[in-house]
């Protein structure tokens, strides 16, 4: 059965903080908070957390995990920004959006779209999710919390608990989030394209 951790939303408990950082490095499956919805998340390099995650939400090969980063400086390490994304991304982030672009060979192949050979990216504008990507450093391997036969995002922890407490190792409640998931951006091509409309707006697309 998973631990349930109540962790405050502006002010993260270090000790939590470590206890979630642990269940990440020790190869467990974490919900954690974003500035959207809730994020399944596990260790970049654990291929059975990874297995895990696309079991629990019931997705194809085709599925683009994304990378969960600190800042755009860690972002490049991961994927092929040119000048143009670049200017796009530091406007929008850290915000509610996910970034696919070009993989680099930092990230496993089994992490990347298997035909286009990319990878989502995101910089989040949430305390809890930074205070466990500053300790782990490194980014999380995550995917947004939407179940099986749902359209939309879980942002209700008591109720993801009560849902996944035999499914995950961990669930971190910092309280409720967006009912929308992040905004989807293709920055593969010289112009910008909406995957999916969500919370992020997409009016600074002409920058």
């Amino acid at each position: 059965m998973g631990q349930y951790l109540a962790i405050h939303p502006h002010n993260p408990q270090a000790r939590l903080i470590s206890q979630a950082v642990a269940v990440v490095r020790n190869g467990g499956l974490l919900v954690y908070p974003t500035d959207s919805s809730y994020a399944l998340g596990c260790h970049i390099g654990d291929k059975a957390a990874m297995e895990r995650i696309a079991h629990l939400r019931q997705i194809d090969n085709n599925h683009n995990f994304t990378l969960v980063c600190r800042d755009l400086s860690e972002l490049s390490l991961y994927a092929k920004v040119d000048n143009q994304a670049f200017r796009l991304m530091k406007a929008l982030t850290p915000g509610p959006y996910t970034f696919i672009l070009k993989a680099t060979r930092e990230v496993p192949r089994r992490l990347q779209n298997p035909k286009r050979k990319t990878i989502g990216l995101r910089v989040p504008q949430n305390i809890i999710a930074h205070a466990i990507l500053d300790l782990l450093n490194e980014p999380i391997m995550s995917s947004t919390l939407i179940l099986p036969g749902k359209e939309m995002p879980e942002n209700d922890a008591e109720e993801i608990y009560t849902k996944l407490e035999k499914l995950v190792d961990l669930v971190v409640d910092g309280g409720p989030c967006s009912l929308e998931p992040t905004t989807v951006l293709d920055l593969t091509e010289d112009v910008p394209k909406v995957l999916r409309q969500g919370r992020g707006a997409t009016d600074l697309l002409d920058l």
